[in-house]
């Protein structure tokens, strides 16, 4: 039997398009499915497309690959996982490495590649952007794992990955966890990015009573400028989308509830822990929860609200772009700034221009803008924030005054834009040279004696509040 170069087990849409991607580049695919059908039903639709070594079970799978042997897992998150490792990793030998492709959340990743380096086998958490399509015809890939395994799988990666510019979108990130952190953050944005889109259209619609079919013809033209990129392109077939059945808008027939699938949840919850104000990204995973109560709201339908006339519709749309590319800015930037914290907290040693590399091009959040990110980090690769660089600061100081009247308008008129506000509320709190935090620190100091520092002086300090006041060094 002709040994494969690579493996995929897991043959859902993903894991058959990453094979079919495998297969199309000219390598030698080892197919598994927990389910043999699939397996079957792959190569018999798709076996004209390169070279595929089906196997019914697991052990045939691994004995089909070539040493080192190289398996990618592409399976539903969790405890699945788990199990497939366990039965993957007791057929395997050292120096064969274990991929796995799918969402996983990264503390597991460090878990799992912690387990396996003790039994000489290669565990590789590996961030795949791009949905079905990517999977197919070259996905944005963040691999993290050992630099042994990356000389072995980056060439491979790397060939099927997508292409900007003739450069691969997919780099060795980092060890253990770094591969599937950073595609976690990227997801994180992704939901920032599409809660922006969705306040744009929301407030352009409600303000100015135009069609979904108009407003689509609005993001095309956006689509033109600083905000070229995949989700603004989408958004116009969307809006122009009429549903079949009914004749109405398709945005108009979709339940307006949005459902998540934890990565955004993940990124908040780790920009906590270390410490991290990602606001855009929190407030966009918080108003898909908010979409998610439709009892509540149901029972909030008669509360009072403003009045949605007055609005000057020529300016709106422009403020609009700006207040989009602005927020836009500070989302990465956050973002960025998480993938930093937690370089530093692991010990990862992240690229931050190499993300925004790869990111161009095969995965959900890619944009032109991101060359702007890659430039920045060129010129200081220990920039503090995004938002210092010159040319996103002479960006941000141009939108403000859009920014500022976009809040404005929609407070004015009722309609919710928590993302838009909550980008300008961080620019704000960013660039101030004092922040109210003085006032929590006393606060804090007189209900538990939590101290505080002083500018003039070093040290920590406590003032007797139930005594004479007096201030005594802690």
């Amino acid at each position: 039997m002709d040994l494969a170069d690579i493996g995929v087990t897991g043959l859902a849409t993903m894991g058959r398009n990453l094979a079919r991607n495998l297969a199309r580049h000219g390598y030698a695919v080892a197919v598994h499915n927990r389910t043999h059908s699939r397996t079957q039903q792959l190569v018999k639709e798709f076996g004209g497309e390169g070279t595929f070594v089906p196997s019914e079970d697991l052990a045939g799978f691994v004995a089909s690959l070539k040493r080192p042997r190289r398996a990618i897992i592409m399976v539903k998150a969790g405890a699945g996982t788990d199990a497939v490792i366990d039965q993957l990793a007791a057929l395997m030998e050292p120096g064969d490495m274990i991929v796995d492709g799918g969402n996983a959340h990264y503390a597991d990743t460090r878990r799992r590649e912690a387990a396996l380096r003790e039994r000489g086998l290669h565990f590789v958490g590996t961030g795949i952007s791009g949905g079905e399509e990517g999977a197919l015809l070259g996905p944005s890939i963040m691999p993290g794992g050992s630099a042994e395994s990356w000389e072995a799988l980056g060439p491979i990666l790397q060939d099927i990955s997508a292409k900007v510019d003739g450069v691969p979108c997919c780099v060795h990130v980092g060890p253990d966890g770094a591969g599937h952190f950073v595609k976690m953050v990227h997801n994180g944005i992704e939901y920032s990015d599409m809660q922006l889109i969705a306040e744009s259209y929301d407030l352009l619609r409600q303000a100015l009573g135009v069609t979904p079919s108009e407003l689509a013809g609005v993001f095309r033209e956006w689509n033109k400028g600083d905000l070229d990129s995949y989700l603004i392109e989408i958004t116009a077939e969307v809006l122009e989308q009429v549903d079949a059945e009914t004749g109405r808008p398709f945005v108009d027939i979709v339940v307006d509830q949005a459902e998540q699938k934890g990565t955004g949840r993940w990124t908040v919850q780790s920009a906590l822990d270390l410490g991290v104000p990602v606001t855009g990204i929190a407030e966009a995973t918080f108003a898909r929860a908010l979409s998610g109560h439709p009892e509540q709201r149901a029972a909030a339908a008669s509360l009072a609200g403003p009045d949605l006339s007055g609005v000057d519709g020529r300016e709106l749309v422009e403020d609009v772009r700006q207040a989009l590319y602005a927020s836009k800015i500070v989302a990465y930037a956050q973002g960025f700034d998480q993938m930093a914290a937690a370089s530093r907290e692991y010990g990862w040693d992240l690229d931050l221009g190499a993300m925004a590399t790869i990111w161009r091009g095969g995965c959900i959040i890619r944009a032109k803008f991101l060359d702007r990110i890659r430039a920045a980090y060129d010129a200081d690769p220990h920039l503090p924030t995004l938002l210092a660089d010159p040319t996103f600061a002479g960006a941000l100081a141009a939108a403000q005054e859009s920014w500022r009247r976009v809040v404005t308008t929609a407070v004015r008129i009722g309609v919710p834009t928590p993302g838009f506000s909550s980008a300008l509320a961080y620019y704000d709190g960013l660039r101030r040279d004092r922040l109210p935090a003085s006032l929590v620190q006393g606060l804090r100091d007189y209900f538990g004696a939590h101290t505080y520092r002083r500018v003039d002086k070093e040290g920590a300090f406590h003032v007797d509040w139930s005594g004479d006041r007096a201030e005594r060094p802690a």
